[in-house]
């Protein structure tokens, strides 16, 4: 072992206390971005791998009703490569061991049992038996929030008509990876379920039997999406057609890529806090240990040492520091990875998730940890490196002092001896000063982000469930009714109020954009549901014109006073040109 490596080791031990604070430092950057960019890569490729393995859809249309021999016009259209229709409701369930209803969607499988496409993952039992019309089976995380096994019976309340089924199997679907009940803002296991059934079954519930209200398309190799959905929605739209969807807004993959966004993010961010903080603790270890060897650098170079060398030799110690908390981080990064995974597999019901560290990831972390060490550390060390030997020898020369700003304006008769100390420290040495504040800058932002996903969760549910909207119980119909409905509603023993909601599928244009969403009606003088303005204000609204979330109105372009293109989707398919009148903040939905 040569000379300056043993010297550099036993620097290093006598810096055993503040070089393991700074590693552990290090190794919380490594961690979050070993277990943010690993997972991120693992749920990737497990996704990727269910969708071509289970031949995950392209494309998505509703429609009110259609009959089957449509589907030859619909795979004759350019870019399209399989069609698939099928029969979806949604519907009630009741369980005798549950007395609260359940909401479901029901959805239709053929007589073969797999669908061609979105095919089904048993994970217990077995699909339906050939024009079985009583069997059925139900999505896994109803299955476990129930504790349903294969065997048990459930009832289905469909357009008013109930049947008993028998749950044959449990299953998820690429298509149904998050399974979140449309328009809520957090998944409920118990109260909401997938359901397939044979689509004889379904077809004689909803009076289809030779027609299909839902489609799925796989589109061929080099096929342009909007093209296709184009096309559909025209050849549709005299069959009720609510517009043609691509991946980017199904339910489910929507949800996934979001919480992609939201793991790039976090690969980025936290290590780059981290690993902040710890270069500017190795800028201040390094700036004193350097100060209190001059003599030994000037030694050190008076034997025969280069510059380069003495500069390796301090960079050795940033080095192994900076191994000891990538060693600690990569292994601490692993174990969050896996265990966040399977948070992900709960979550969003993958069937299977193989999570890997790959060599990239960890190489990654390696090499950014190092180059923000040394990059704290750089210029100080090869500023001590590059000192003539002779000054190196003599101790360093006083800083030139100059009275200070607060001095020259007479403040600091009104300052104590010791703040009059600081006062100096700070405006004479503005660099090192700068360096803390950054420092805890940074330390601030890591409490600041550790806490923000809690409040932020707490005042949108505030916003939505205790300013935006006052009700205490929503009842959904399937079709639109009359006002009889509330009369029966207001007439049920405890009820105080009731105000109906016409909600309108349609889709919003404005210039080159466009948006699927629904427009809610409310009554005049609503106030059970109202949406607030960016000071959390309950708005009134206007009689005529549009009141657009945030969000939306950013996705179209459009500001207050602008017109917007508004295609109706249902009954006439009308299309108007409406004024953006007002906006709201709006955290969930479009």
């Amino acid at each position: 072992m040569k000379a300056l490596d043993r010297k550099a080791l036993r620097d290093l031990w006598h810096l055993r206390g503040q070089a393991l604070a700074i590693a552990l430092v290090i190794a919380a950057g490594i961690a979050m971005l070993v277990m943010s960019q690993a997972t991120l890569d693992s749920l990737r490729q497990t996704r990727a791998r269910l969708y071509q393995d289970y031949r995950f859809s392209d494309v998505w249309v509703q429609l009110k009703r259609a009959p089957d021999n449509l589907a030859d016009r619909l795979a004759d259209i350019p870019g399209v490569a399989e069609v698939e229709t099928r029969v979806a409701t949604a519907g009630k369930l009741q369980l005798t061991s549950f007395r609260e209803p359940v909401e479901a969607l029901l959805q239709s499988l053929p007589d073969s049992g797999q669908p061609r496409q979105n095919l089904l993952y048993l994970r217990a039992g077995r699909l339906p038996a050939p024009f079985a019309q009583d069997e059925v089976v139900v999505s896994d995380a109803f299955a476990e929030a129930h504790h349903l096994k294969p065997g048990e019976r459930l009832r289905a309340t469909v357009y008013g008509r109930a049947q008993w089924f028998t749950v044959v199997g449990i299953a998820s679907s690429p298509e149904y990876l998050y399974q979140i009940k449309p328009g809520s803002m957090f998944p409920d296991y118990e109260r909401y379920a997938i359901v397939w059934a044979h689509r004889r079954a379904l077809a004689a519930a909803l009076d289809m039997n030779g027609a299909f209200n839902q489609a799925v398309i796989k589109l061929a190799p080099g096929a342009h999406e909007q093209d296709v959905i184009d096309a559909l929605d025209r050849l549709l739209a005299r069959y009720g057609s609510r517009g043609a969807t691509g991946r980017a807004d199904q339910l489910s993959h929507h949800f996934l890529d979001q919480e992609f966004k939201q793991l790039a993010t976090m690969a980025r961010l936290f290590p780059a806090i981290f690993l902040g903080v710890a270069a500017f603790l190795l800028n201040v270890v390094f700036k004193r240990l350097i100060g209190t060897q001059r003599d030994q650098v000037a030694i050190l170079k008076a034997f025969g040492y280069t510059t380069r060398q003495v500069a390796l030799h301090y960079g050795l110690i940033v080095t192994l520091i900076c191994l000891l908390g990538s060693a600690i981080g990569v292994g601490l990064g692993v174990w969050l990875g896996q265990h966040l995974s399977g948070l992900y597999r709960i979550n969003f019901r993958f069937p299977f998730l193989d999570f890997h560290l790959g060599l990239p990831v960890m190489a990654a972390g390696i090499g950014i940890s190092l180059l923000a060490a040394l990059g704290g550390t750089g210029r100080a060390v090869y500023a001590a490196a590059g000192e003539p030997v002779a000054q190196a020898m003599r101790p360093p020369a006083p800083e030139r002092y100059r009275r200070t700003l607060a001095e020259r304006l007479g403040l600091t008769r009104w300052l104590s001896q010791a703040a009059r100390i600081i006062w100096r420290q700070l405006e004479r040495r503005p660099g090192k000063a700068l360096l803390t504040v950054i420092g805890l800058a940074l330390a601030g932002g890591i409490l600041m982000m550790a806490r923000f996903q809690t409040g932020s969760i707490f005042h949108m549910v505030d916003l939505e469930f205790r300013l935006a909207q006052q009700q205490d119980i929503s009842a959904s119909f399937v079709e639109p009714t009359g006002r009889g409905a509330l009369r029966e509603l207001a007439a049920i023993d405890g009820v105080r109020a009731v105000e109906g909601v016409r909600q309108v599928p349609v889709r919003l244009r404005h210039d080159n954009h466009s948006a699927l969403t629904s427009i809610q009606g409310l009554p005049a003088g609503a106030s059970l549901q109202r949406p607030v303005d960016m000071h959390l204000r309950r708005v009134a609204l206007p009689p005529d014109g549009l009141v657009l979330g945030d969000y939306l109105a950013q996705r179209l372009g459009v500001k207050p006073g602008d017109l917007v293109w508004v295609e109706v989707l249902e009954g006439r398919q009308k299309k108007l040109q409406l004024p953006v009148v007002q906006l709201v903040q709006a955290y969930t939905g479009l």
